[in-house]
């Protein structure tokens, strides 16, 4: 089954299954995805499950609803879709049955690798469908698959940086050689 996982700086916060022809999300409580910030609208969007294809639709909150960085009034999401409404990021997973996983193709495997310091030369393969790097309160991200490309997306703390550059709002898609800057611990990630 579909699911949504909500992120916090943490990590996940929670997943919840898309098992409903209409799924709500939205600061009030009779929404069906609960999230609290006052930044995010009453109404927000809502999900819409038709056979095995899943459309987020924004309800014309007055944030906005994203999907992998840009901004959506109705889209179909894929395996692994990066969402933000109104900064509260979470992530699309599609059926371990769907589409995506019918296609058969294998994972781009990709890690970053720690480039100063003490842990010099250390890497981290980045397995999981969300990774998160940092220190909560200081800086955090979240890295993950979106499709066959990876994305970064700030979590809570200072803005990192990549190339050099504060990364957007929004998910940023992450090239082969890319340097991360977590609070002055330097990271190059690798596309094997």
């Amino acid at each position: 089954m579909a699911k949504i996982i909500i992120l916090r700086d943490r990590g996940v916060v929670q997943t919840v299954p898309l098992n409903k022809e209409r799924t709500t999300i939205g600061r009030h409580r009779y929404n069906d995805i609960v999230l609290e910030p006052s930044t995010v609208s009453g109404e927000h969007a809502v999900i819409v499950t038709i056979r095995r294809d899943y459309f987020l639709e924004d309800l014309n909150s007055t944030n906005g609803t994203f999907v992998n960085g840009r901004r959506i009034g109705k889209y179909l999401l894929q395996h692994a879709d990066q969402i933000v409404l109104a900064k509260f990021p979470m992530q699309f997973m599609a059926d371990n049955e769907g589409p995506s996983d019918a296609a058969g193709s294998a994972p781009v495997a990709a890690h970053v690798q720690i480039l100063g310091g003490v842990n010099a030369g250390k890497q981290l393969a980045l397995t999981k469908a969300v990774t998160t790097l940092g220190r909560p309160g200081v800086q955090v991200v979240a890295i993950s698959r979106s499709g066959d490309a990876y994305v970064i997306v700030h979590q809570g703390g200072t803005w990192p940086l990549v190339n050099g550059v504060a990364i957007d709002q929004g998910p940023q898609t992450l090239k082969h050689g890319d340097v991360i800057d977590l609070s002055g611990t330097r990271m190059v990630f690798t596309l094997a």
